[in-house]
Order: structure tokens, then sequence, then C-alpha cells
């Protein structure tokens, strides 16, 4: 008996998830770079690996650089190396590999994950399925896998179905409560800023649950119900891990209102759902060249704030599935108000699309349930800007994997390293083997895992005002040989401030290990 033909929604998943499949096993073959954050991450997994306690982070000591410090990483979740440290545990393979079957993984997860909360939403198959897609072409859905990015991509393979639970609930229950007890540390494992998203999501919860329902007892009752394992969940995540050292939120630098601290949380579904951020190489925060002056960025964010607020408010008025329009309101509230002030106090959190990307996730079939709705004429726009964000991802992902695989530096940990050459790195590994009481000096945190045999320290990098904070670069005392590498355009007073960090070392020999790098030692 012939089956059933695949239907459309169906054929568009599989196609995504071939392509999906295929770019995994590229990754396998040439692993991504690293974002800054996974970096330290991988950092504590190294010091796992050697026999040290959990999330610690054993290294050299400002004070007596031959003592070690055991440092509790509380500022990231642990999900970002915890999860590659089981595959690379299991099955024997290096950091970079491991990696990649994690990127694989959840981004399939993420897929499915968030094609049946659609669904649960009260979205077609179709319009489900057509979600997913403008997910997958947005430069957000390829970044992991040219730099690994940890807890965003642990998020989205996790918050689909997290968010499919929170619909499924029709009345409290102890399924309920240990719902929301395990879920709410799942996702902070999974990422730390999943904290606003659980305020979210429990007080959609409670909304849901209680309205309709005559009284204001069962309102009560519903907020008991949901409020005592939320309560306890958000304890066991502080007393076991927040309390135990800094993060991004426990202090900022006081009190700044600008125009753009409460208009970019605002224009977040704009910003993320149509990659204006990306697009821009960074409005507010970017590492290359930006495209805008700070002015013209300023008036770009407020414009996407005015176009996000009424395209809000137009998918309240026009789609008709009522549990879907309460979560996208009460989620876009919660982090306005989260990130404003956030931004408000300064604290560590930058000016990133990338942090409300969840918004552009929710928010996804509400804008191609409009589109939808429109005569095909008027769609073609929708289709043009569709097209330019898939050409745009695509011209980031291509040049970016060859310049992984093909250029970038390789050793131990298997990662591409932006921030050496190859020789470098072939001379620094051969330096690690030769030694085991070394100390090496890194200005990128990456570099890091290529070291087996020896210590490490990593260090900020000196900014062209030649300018810093002794105190948060000075390591006093002597332990063995000391390794600084640096790149060439240290030669100068950049070096010198460098070499001043280590009042315990003289006799400093540089060696140009490439026309890019240079190496100081002093043994």
């Amino acid at each position: 008996m012939l089956k059933q033909k695949l239907q459309t929604h169906q054929i568009i998943l599989l196609v995504i998830s071939g392509i999906v499949l295929i770019m995994g096993i590229m990754l396998f073959i040439a692993p991504a770079a690293l974002y800054p954050d996974p970096s330290y991450g991988f950092q504590v997994m190294r010091s796992m690996e050697l026999g040290h306690g959990f999330n610690i982070n054993f290294k050299p000591d400002q004070g007596d650089i031959n003592k070690n410090i055991s440092d509790f990483l509380a500022w990231w979740s642990p999900g970002q190396y915890l999860v590659p440290y089981f595959f690379k545990s299991v099955l024997g393979i290096n950091t970079g590999q491991a990696a990649a079957i994690v990127t694989t993984l959840f981004s399939l997860s993420g897929i499915a994950g968030f094609f049946f909360f659609f669904k649960k939403a009260g979205f077609t198959p179709i319009i489900s399925a057509l979600s997913v897609l403008f997910i997958v072409i947005q430069q957000g859905f390829f970044t992991p896998y040219i730099f690994y990015n940890g807890g965003e991509l642990l998020l989205f393979g996790y918050m689909g179905w997290f968010l499919y639970g929170c619909l499924t609930f029709k009345q409290p229950d102890w399924k309920l409560v240990l719902f929301l007890f395990v879920a709410g540390i799942l996702g902070f494992i999974c990422k730390s800023s999943f904290l606003w998203m659980f305020v979210a999501a429990c007080t959609l919860i409670w909304i849901r649950l209680s309205y309709g329902t005559a009284g204001i007892i069962n309102w009560i009752k519903n907020a008991i119900w949901i409020g005592i394992p939320s309560i306890l969940s958000l304890f066991v995540i502080f007393h076991f891990y927040l309390s135990k050292g800094g993060n991004p939120s426990s202090a900022g630098e006081g009190i700044k209102l600008l125009w753009e601290t409460f208009a970019f949380p605002l224009a977040s579904p704009i910003l993320t759902a149509f990659s204006i951020d990306d697009l821009s190489s960074g409005l507010l925060f970017h590492d290359d060249a930006p495209m805008f002056n700070y002015f013209w960025s300023v008036i770009i964010v407020v414009a996407c704030a005015v176009l996000s607020i009424l395209l809000v408010r137009l998918i309240i008025k026009r789609v008709p599935n009522k549990s879907y329009v309460l979560l996208l309101v009460i989620f876009y509230a919660v982090a306005v108000l989260f990130f404003g002030q956030s931004f408000l106090r300064q604290v560590s959190i930058s000016y990133e699309a990338r942090h409300f990307r969840m918004i552009g996730l929710i928010i996804a079939p509400g804008i191609i349930y409009l589109v939808s709705s429109l005569k095909a004429g008027f769609r073609y726009p929708f289709y043009f800007v569709c097209f330019v964000i898939a050409y745009s991802s695509y011209k980031f992902f291509v040049p970016s994997y060859f310049q992984n695989k093909n250029v970038s530096a390789h050793g131990y940990s298997g990662l591409a390293q932006l921030f050496i050459d190859q020789p470098s790195l072939n001379y620094i590994r051969n330096l690690d083997r030769q030694n085991n009481n070394a100390t090496f000096v890194f200005t990128s945190p990456d570099l890091c895992l290529e070291i087996e045999h020896n210590r490490t320290i990593t260090v900020d990098a000196i900014s062209d005002e030649v300018s810093i904070n002794y105190d948060d670069y000075v390591y006093k005392g002597h332990a063995g040989p000391l390794y600084i590498v640096l790149p060439s355009n240290y030669i100068g007073p950049k070096s010198t401030i460098m070499r001043k960090c280590f009042p315990g070392y003289k006799g400093f020999k540089m060696t140009m290990l490439s026309n890019d790098y240079i190496l100081w030692e002093a043994k």
C-alpha cells in the first residue's frame, strides 16, 4: 500500500533538517571558532578535566604567581561547556568536535521545538513551518556554525519545548509544580538570561489559568501553585550558583538614561526578526567598523522601536490565537522592563540584538500570519526582505566557514583559532610539551585551550589609548618560565606595559613567531 504523500509543511521541515545535518557534518570536519564567553567556560572545563571541582577555574594568583586560586565562574551559566564536556568525555573527541555535535543537535531540537510550539499556540502546520523557515534564514541561526556561542545555542534548542510546555497546562496540579521547578533550573543551565523568560512564562501560566475564573481567591490559589515551585527553583539557582561569584546583574555603574536605554529593548521585534542589527554590523555595539555613526544608529533604533510597537499592536488586533497574543505581549513587556532597567543601571549587558533573540523567535509566526493574510501582490516586499536576509546569511556563512577551515590555526582543542597563526601556534605548543611548570599569557581566552601541560593567564587586550588599570593586570612573584604571546603591533609601549605587569621576571627575550605575532619569554 502506497504511503500518503508528504504535506508541504513536512517537506519544508525535512529540507531544513537535511541542510542542518549537512552543515553539522561540515562543522564536525572543521569546527567553529569561539565567542569569548564560552572560551571562559571551556577554561573551567579544562580545570575540571584536571581534577578540580565543579565550575571551578583553577588559575595563577595575582598576588603570588607561584600559587593558584580557585575561582567559581558564576558570570555565565554552565551548560555552554557542560554539554560539550559530556560528548567529549563519552566519545573521546576534542573540544571543537564536541561543540560541533552540540550545535547540530540543539539546532535540530530548536527547529522541532518551535514548530510544535507554534502549532500549540494555534497556528496551522504550514504557518508554523514557514515561521521556522523564517527563523532559519536569519544570521543568528548560522552564527554557532562559525562561532560557537554556547548559551544562546542551548537556549534556542530548549525554549521551543519549554514554551510548548507552558501552553499545555489547563489546571494547577503536581505536574505543573514539577514542570516549573525542573524547567527553571534546566533553562538557567542553558543560559543565565533565561531567568527573565522564566518570570514571563510564570506570569503567562498564572494569567491563563486564572482568567475567567470567579473571584480573587482563585487568582491567589493559582499564584501559590505557580509561585512555590518557581521560588524554589530560583532559590536553588541562587544558593548553589549565583551567590558563589559575580554575575552581569550584580553591579552597575550608576544611572544613565539615554534614548537607546528603553528604545533598544522596545525595538527588539524588528531588530531581531528582520536581522537589522546583524545586517548593519551592530548598531550600538560592534567589533568592526559600524555602518552608521552613533547619531544615525540611535535614530534607526528609535524608528525600529516605533515600528515594533505598531507591529505588536497589529498582531494583537489581527491574530486570532489569544494564547499566542498573550504570550507575545507578556514576553515583550518583561523583556523591555528587564533590559531597560539593566541598561539604565549600566550593568555588563551590551547593546546587542542577540540578547533579545527570543522576542524575534516568538514574533515570527505572527509576522508570517499577517503576511499570509495579504493579497499576493502585497507579499512581494516581504519576499524581497527575506531574500536579502537569506543572502546576507549565506555571505556570512560560506566565506567564514572556509576561513575557519583553511586559514585559521588549529591545535589541541580542534577549534578554529582566530587570534594566532599556525606557525606561532605550533611554536607555542612545542614550548608547552617541553615544560611542565611554565605560565603562558594570552590576550584571547580561547588560546588558553591549546595549552595541555602548563598554566595559563588571560589578560584583556590593551586599547590604542595604551592606558590600563595595573591592578587588573599585575601578577606578582615568580614561578618557572613565563611566555607572553602578543600580536606584533604590540611592539613598543604595549609590550613594555605587558612586561611590567610581571615584576618578578627580568631579562625578557623577544622572539618573532611570525610576521603577526611575537613572544616575550623570561626564565
